[in-house]
């Protein structure tokens, strides 16, 4: 199959699986940003203890984090590990997004090109690809697919990029082939796959809406016995 075909049958069997997700706005921008910071290398209970640790000590005043002592920013996040290096990206973010807005504010980023609001993101301390994406995606639906764990390995499996493909050359695989208006039910609905289904190990492939169209399951390509 066509890599093309592949990743709308992909996209539209996940769907019709798992029911497509309907996006809508995330609070505040700022408040994803700074959560997704915490929850680099940690798993989602230990950044969501971190982040409301954050919140529970500063309220929504991110002046007053920005302004902090480290010693005092780094026990609110130690949940998330990696603290003292968090704590320095939170603020130095923190003041590079009130130096260039004037608050601490990402609404500008809703009108800008996809590539221009990327770099600036990636410019920010503690910010990659994934953690821009996943911003510029939850928050504004622009055209950026984050790429996690999940979807690296499904990507991987079902043959969409190669067994040593990076997070971002599968992110930039998805968004040359499907429309930004797929992005975000087709990461949802890949991380629901990889955590019910296509896990790491003993993938339940019986259970698998993706079997015809998956290499890892028909031995095809890089996965071929």
């Amino acid at each position: 199959m066509e890599k093309q075909a592949k990743a709308q049958e992909i996209y539209l069997r996940l769907n019709r699986f798992f029911g497509e997700p309907i996006w809508a706005p995330c609070p505040d921008a700022v408040d994803e940003l700074i959560a997704t910071i915490l929850s680099a290398n940690t798993n989602d209970i230990n950044s969501g203890r971190a982040f409301a640790q954050l919140k529970a000590r500063f309220g929504d005043d991110w002046e007053a984090v920005r302004l902090a002592p480290l010693d005092e920013i780094k026990l609110a996040i130690r949940p998330a590990g990696m603290y003292h290096q968090k704590a320095a990206h939170l603020v130095a973010t923190l003041d590079q997004i009130k130096r260039d807005h004037g608050d601490y504010t990402l609404t500008p980023l809703a009108t800008m090109p996809v590539q221009e609001a990327l770099a600036y993101l990636t410019r920010l301390p503690g910010v990659g690809h994934k953690t821009a994406s996943i911003v510029l995606l939850f928050c504004f639906n622009l055209g950026a697919f984050p790429v996690d764990t999940h979807i690296q390995r499904i990507s991987q499996r079902v043959g969409m990029d190669s067994r040593r493909a990076s997070p971002e050359k599968i992110k930039a695989t998805w968004e040359a082939l499907l429309p930004p208006s797929s992005f975000y039910a087709l990461h949802l609905n890949l991380i629901r796959h990889g955590r019910q289904i296509c896990m790491a190990r003993l993938p339940k492939c019986a259970l698998c809406p993706l079997q015809t169209v998956c290499d890892y399951f028909t031995n095809k390509g890089e996965w071929q016995a």
